[in-house]
């Protein structure tokens, strides 16, 4: 788990939040700032390469048996290499350990926003246990 106070996971998260802001619309933005993924109900984690930030991502409680996947962001130095896979496998792993019934994730539907093909085989694979997978598609108008 990360506090969220360290200079390089505060910066990775200003990155993310400026890129919601270059290519989704306002009424479409729904990523966490600090002090949203600061409350007791969201667990952040951090994935290290030794002393460099490679990603993050968090799970948010949203009752005993539902949870939202939030803010996953992989460090530019380290797009392709895994880092959304592992962290996806960690937070699906989280979800089963608390028992959780269903694992939603909103998220644009436009290119950007399309999972690479590998991020989706991780999925597939990792949510027997889970008995059902709520995929909330944010719908983005440019």
């Amino acid at each position: 788990m990360d506090d969220l106070s360290g200079l390089e996971i505060i910066e990775l998260l200003r990155e993310h939040m400026s890129c919601m802001e270059r290519v989704s619309p306002p009424e479409s933005r729904h990523a966490l700032n600090l002090d949203g993924l600061r409350k007791p109900e969201i667990t952040f984690w951090t994935i290290w390469d030794d002393s460099a930030l490679a990603g993050c991502g968090a799970l948010k409680a949203l009752d005993g048996q539902h949870g939202e996947i939030k803010s996953m962001r992989t460090a530019s130095a380290y797009l392709r290499k895994g880092v959304a896979s592992q962290m996806l496998r960690h937070i699906i792993d989280q979800a089963k350990r608390r028992g959780y019934r269903r694992l939603s994730l909103e998220t644009g539907s436009f290119e950007y926003f399309a999972p690479p093909e590998n991020f989706t085989r991780v999925l597939d694979l990792h949510l027997a246990g889970l008995l059902e997978l709520m995929l909330k598609i944010q719908i983005v108008y440019l």
